[in-house]
């Protein structure tokens, strides 16, 4: 098995005006999304929430304002998943609440450990 990373990016935008009533629902959507994962075995890491501050280094005296400072849309997280290939990894994130009609998008990655 070999590992993928799924990032999710969005319009943040998109969730600036979202109830706790609505985050809650978001949040147990999500959990049945990943909790699906988990339970065929193929979750390596649920990852992390990612914040809109942050910065861009493109050189020692080049420091951009924000993750993606030319761009609208925001990396808001990732998870590590187990699959045999890309097509299955693809299959799996092609569940992601991300892509439910919010204008976000799932990018997957293969993951290459570092060999020391």
């Amino acid at each position: 098995m070999n590992e993928f990373t799924m990032i999710f990016r969005s319009d943040p935008a998109l969730s600036a005006n979202v109830t706790a009533d609505q985050w809650k629902q978001r949040l147990e959507v999500w959990g049945n999304w990943m909790g699906g994962i988990a339970a065929q075995n193929k979750l390596v890491s649920s990852g992390n929430r990612l914040g809109d501050e942050g910065a861009v280094l493109k050189s020692t005296t080049i420091v951009t304002d924000g993750p993606y400072a030319e761009t609208k849309e925001l990396i808001g997280g990732y998870i590590v998943v187990r699959a045999a290939d890309l097509a299955e990894a693809i299959e799996l994130a092609k569940g992601c609440p991300m892509l439910t009609g919010n204008g976000g998008s799932v990018e997957v990655r293969s993951i290459i450990p570092m060999q020391m």
